[in-house]
């Protein structure tokens, strides 16, 4: 059974809504899987209502239709102990098995290593370490678990907003001051429903900070410090601003080589079994120093 305990930056709302925001799974399919909600002691409904402190046990099932198989793929492995991989993930590699994406995953990479190894996992757990997840097309670092309690450890800061994470993007434009926050609702645009928007009064709060690092012309390198984790939160945010990110395939209308201008560049967290917090670095990657070269040529 798991367990987490309500953040004390939570506004009270019902169980599934919570759940669905910390464990970054649609309500419907949150549904479908969902048994045994127990809060405080107590077998609770989807719709009992939660509040800061409150301690929620539930089951969630394997998600239908999802195998994940190992797969011996070569990993870019930043750093590694009895408990965690730190990995840089490439541009275009999948995290996690979906729809039009069934093999050549990093899960699938995690399940050949753990299995090889000393891992509790099974090979029926379909998120095999999996502790958060980067989109497609971002590259960077990605944390991931060795075994079920430092998944719980890592997963716990994640959802309490202690993980420290850090993006670089290459943005075209310039935003207006050199530093920033953008904050607001982010929800499914209902017509292009690929899309997330932040023109809605129906989504979930969200916050980015911003540093401009450098300055050109027809673009910008900045940090990004995402508070929260919607999805496409970033790409939206900088959108939001005027600044779309480059080579953006779904917010701009980049139509070049290259890949999407967004890296997960630096991770801060304690590591299991630790009390310092720990910080992992991901080289920028080619397809940056080539924007920046063209960036700053075109000055």
């Amino acid at each position: 059974m798991n367990k987490i305990t309500v953040p004390d930056t939570f506004r009270p709302d019902r169980v599934d809504a919570f759940l669905s925001d910390s464990l970054e799974i649609s309500r419907s399919n949150l549904k479908n899987r969902l048994s045994d909600v127990v809060i405080n002691g107590i077998t609770s409904k989807l719709s009992k209502k939660v509040a800061p402190g409150d301690v929620i046990e539930f089951t969630l099932s394997a998600e239908s239709g999802i195998n994940i198989v190992p797969e011996k793929i070569e990993l870019d492995i930043l750093y590694e102990d009895e408990n965690v991989f730190v990995i840089n993930k490439p541009c275009g590699m999948v995290v996690h098995p979906a729809a039009g994406n069934y093999t050549g995953t990093m899960a699938q990479g995690l399940m050949y290593k753990l299995l090889d190894g000393d891992a509790d996992f099974e090979e029926s757990d379909n998120r095999p370490g999996i502790v958060h997840r980067l989109d497609k097309d971002t590259s960077g670092i990605i944390i991931a678990a060795k075994n079920t309690a430092a998944l719980e450890f890592l997963s716990n800061q994640f959802r309490h907003r202690e993980a420290e994470k850090t993006y670089l993007a290459l943005v075209s434009g310039r935003p207006a001051s050199g530093r920033g926050k953008i904050e607001g609702l982010i929800g499914r645009d209902k017509i292009h429903r690929k899309k997330m928007t932040w023109k809605t009064d129906s989504g979930k709060s969200a916050v980015t900070e911003y540093k401009v690092l450098g300055r050109w012309k027809e673009g910008s390198l900045l940090a990004l410090y995402p508070k929260t984790g919607r999805t496409h939160q970033l790409r939206v945010h900088m959108l939001s601003i005027n600044t779309p990110i480059i080579a953006d395939p779904v917010y701009s209308r980049y139509k070049g080589d290259e890949k999407l201008m967004l890296h997960a560049y630096k991770l801060r967290i304690v590591l299991p079994g630790g009390t310092k917090t720990s910080e992992f670095r991901a080289p920028l990657p080619d397809r940056f120093k080539r924007q920046i070269i063209s960036l700053a040529e075109r000055d």
